[in-house]
């Protein structure tokens, strides 16, 4: 059985509340039929109740039973208006500010999530990942002790011995460019929870990866991470860590064991955690291409309740996916 439709089975599993908001979205509409039929999780639709069945019916979208909320008449607007007010009123954001901005969507659905009218968010498909993610930060906010937004892939390399049988996690890919210490630390209890919900891992263990191993070369960007393991081990004991690890050593377990002899996980890591975004973009885009590998993600992590973007480019099938994975997310 795939990851993807194991992960839609233990979605299945425990029925939760997915709004999306983008609902004048042609795939996103056609995605709902699945994600109904399979009880993957109960959607809810934002947008003008005629407009959203009209386009629905012109694209042959089955979205018969569905709940669709028009932000602005929802009996609770008003309700969500003054919670917004009270976040933001230090930043300047008055009560007419506070109800411009609830009329739009992706901050009605942040807000739908913050306050359990849902349990999860999936937009993107029409938005780029800033714009999802906006809300999401000012409302939702990230989880306690977690810094900041990262964005993982989980990589599934066909014939391969590394990782979990060829199962991997990678962070950051997506959303933070130049990581301090800190957010990398934050970034690898992040993937191990990415790791145990959607991969069903049993034993993660994080590579903090660099071009340097355990010392082998000295510079700025080294000692940031050399640092970043030394605050995850202090911060999150509960996960296995370690590093700075050239990648070779962090993935085979030959090499592991002469440049780092001495670390308990070194060629045996299955969550890497990149040094930056463009280490992080460019390993996973280059195993995608080069192995073979499917790529699912990105995964947004480290936001209290569960928020995804889809890519602008993405099909319905991805939608489901999505769907699927912030449900047990949540």
């Amino acid at each position: 059985m795939s990851l993807l439709k194991e992960i839609r089975e233990k979605a299945a599993r425990n029925l939760k509340t997915v709004v999306l908001p983008e609902g004048l979205e042609e795939r996103t509409l056609k995605a709902i039929k699945t994600i109904v039929d399979e009880k993957i999780a109960v959607p809810i639709v934002l947008g003008d109740p005629g407009a959203v069945k009209d386009l629905a019916g012109k694209i042959g979208a089955d979205i018969s039973g569905v709940e669709i909320i028009d932000p602005v008449k929802a009996s609770f607007f008003d309700d969500f208006v003054q919670a917004f007010y009270e976040m933001r009123k230090s930043k300047g954001v008055d009560l007419d500010k506070a109800k411009q901005t609830m009329t739009d969507p992706l901050f009605f659905a942040s807000m739908m999530v913050k306050t359990g009218r849902a349990d999860g968010e999936v937009a993107g498909a029409q938005n780029t990942t800033g714009n999802v993610l906006r809300p999401a930060l000012q409302i939702i906010k990230t989880a306690p002790g977690i810094p900041a937004v990262s964005g993982s892939f989980i990589m599934i390399i066909p014939d391969c011995e590394y990782g979990d049988a060829g199962m991997l996690v990678f962070a950051d890919c997506a959303v933070t460019i130049d990581p301090t210490a800190e957010e990398l630390a934050a970034f690898a209890a992040s993937s191990v929870k990415t790791g145990i919900d959607l991969c069903g891992m049993k034993d993660p263990k994080v590579g903090m990866l660099s071009f340097s191993t355990k010392g082998s070369a000295a510079h700025a960007s080294v000692d940031k991470v050399v640092e970043a393991i030394k605050i995850a081990k202090e911060k999150f004991p509960d996960i296995k860590v370690d590093g700075e690890f050239q990648l070779d050593a962090a993935i085979v377990p030959d090499v592991g064991a002469s440049k780092a002899s001495g670390s308990a996980i070194a060629g045996r890591c299955n969550v890497l955690i990149f040094p930056d975004i463009n280490a992080g973009n460019i390993g996973y885009k280059l195993v995608q291409r080069s192995a073979k590998a499917e790529a699912i993600g990105p995964i947004l992590q480290g936001l209290d309740k569960p928020v995804n973007d889809l890519s602008r480019g993405c099909s319905v099938e991805d939608v489901i996916n999505v769907v699927a994975m912030t449900a047990v997310r949540a």
